[in-house]
């Protein structure tokens, strides 16, 4: 890039802040302002140094391109805002609180010709991509089964709004894992989901197990839980989130016709003889080469920030990919309310997840 992209951040929340603190340690992007309607978080801003206005319309005219973080039902207006500024916009998932909010946003940016990419992170790990350019090495991709379970702490639920239909593991945590298999594995087309609340019996769910199809013939399974205690998840498994205890396991296995990966490690388990791949032979454990550790908010900014520069980038999340995942989550939360499969193109465009 030839110079530091001006940009503002909107919304000073909890994510809101992780993108303030990357963009003023990123030296692709200039942080001009920040967009926050709260009065005390604004005052709190500008005591500690950063430029912070009450809304959009009140930016510096030099601004570029926006992060928007601001809660999810105010993302329509926030995205519409900035396209009529002409801003480039990365979006924090999920891009809308529906469908039809969702598809309006994007074929406005569409249609403008302004880029927006919307914040699926795990995108941007070294090990993700690496593991995508890997998979063709196992032949056509059979199934995918995944497992995340991490037991979030009683506290957490103190707040009402946690306790309501729409805040349980489906709507807060499955839309990574939706995007990650999509981004993996190919596009999701078909999912068959159950939901319980056995364990913490609550209104919204602790537990859901899915069936899904996959548009290119593979199958998978996955479970989600923020009720059980366990080793496997990609926060655990990554070391991500300096709020979450690492335990460096794999919690997504993929297996193809020729061999089979662990996720997120990309240990490989192929034949080492030549021939027919088959079970009486069985198959040899390769160990992938590691990468160092980065933060993947901060390398999705600046490839974001190189975009707007005019860059082709295949690793973002794009308007079309971000309603996708968006989609097939929505898509699991229908699925066991009506206790029947929901294919792409089923869910109602006014559907929240409730």
């Amino acid at each position: 890039m030839k110079k530091r992209l001006p940009i503002c951040v909107i919304g000073a929340g909890l994510i809101g802040a992780r993108h303030v603190e990357v963009a003023l340690k990123s030296d692709f992007v200039d942080l001009v302002a920040v967009v926050e309607a709260d009065e005390a978080r604004r005052i709190k801003l500008t005591e500690s140094g950063l430029s912070a206005v009450a809304a959009v319309d009140d930016l510096p005219k030099n601004v570029q391109a926006a992060v928007i973080a601001t809660p999810t039902p105010a993302h329509y207006e926030n995205s519409m805002s900035a396209l009529d500024k002409g801003l480039g916009v990365l979006l924090e998932k999920p891009v809308a609180a529906t469908l039809g909010e969702a598809r309006a946003v994007v074929d406005a940016f569409e249609k403008a010709g302004i880029p927006l990419v919307v914040g699926h992170h795990r995108r941007c790990h070294p090990f993700t991509v690496s593991a995508r350019e890997e998979l063709s090495s196992l032949g056509d991709l059979v199934g995918v089964q995944g497992f995340w379970s991490l037991r979030k702490n009683d506290s957490y639920f103190d707040p009402l709004w946690r306790r309501k239909p729409g805040a349980g593991p489906l709507m807060i945590n499955l839309i990574h894992e939706i995007d990650l298999l999509n981004f993996l594995i190919g596009e999701i087309s078909e999912v068959t989901a159950l939901t319980s609340s056995a364990r913490r019996k609550l209104e919204i769910e602790d537990t859901a197990s899915l069936a899904l199809r996959f548009e290119n013939g593979a199958l998978g399974s996955f479970l989600i839980s923020d009720a059980g205690a366990s080793p496997w998840s990609f926060e655990a498994g990554t070391f991500e989130n300096p709020n979450i205890a690492g335990t460096g396991q794999d919690y997504i296995k993929i297996s193809g016709t020729r061999a089979s990966m662990e996720f997120p490690s990309r240990k490989i388990w192929r034949a080492d003889y030549s021939g027919e791949v088959e079970w009486g032979r069985g198959l040899s454990q390769f160990e992938a080469p590691a990468y160092s550790s980065i933060d993947p908010i901060l390398a999705q900014m600046e490839r974001f920030a190189a975009v707007i520069d005019g860059a082709h980038d295949d690793v973002l999340c794009t308007g079309s990919q971000g309603i996708l995942a968006m989609e097939m989550t929505l898509a699991t939360a229908l699925s066991a309310k009506l206790g029947k499969p929901v294919s792409r193109g089923e869910v109602p465009q006014d559907f929240r997840g409730i």
